[in-house]
């Protein structure tokens, strides 16, 4: 996965569990693509300050995702649920009856799926 993307998809899940602090700087690198620099300059603090609240904000997210793995369950998600639109407007298109049990294992893997983050 792309480092940005998957910075944000990181943010997106776990931000709120970082500070007031941590999050408005991680935002404005990650989200707003700030450099170390401006933000430096902005709070007051150094550059290498910046970018070592980025890399431990990076640590502290990465290590929420190992012990949760709500991305990557997600991602899994995302692309069986995209497998099943393809299958879906496949089977509109050729109603070949074949593709109904790609489709109910494709459906009965998203289940799974969402079944075990619960």
């Amino acid at each position: 996965m792309e480092r940005i993307v998957e910075q944000t998809l990181l943010y997106d899940f776990y931000g709120e569990l970082l500070t007031e602090h941590q999050k408005q700087i991680y935002e404005d690198i990650v989200l707003n693509d700030y450099s170390c620099s401006e933000i430096a300059q902005n709070k007051g603090i150094s550059r290498q300050g910046v970018h070592d609240l980025i890399r431990r904000c990076d640590k502290i997210l990465a290590g929420y995702e190992q012990k949760l793995h709500l991305v990557e369950r997600f991602v899994k998600t995302k692309a069986m649920a995209e497998q099943m639109n393809q299958l879906t407007k496949k089977y509109i298109c050729t109603r070949q009856e074949a593709l109904l049990s790609e489709m109910e294992t494709v459906s009965e893997q998203i289940l799974k799926n969402l079944t075990e983050a619960s």
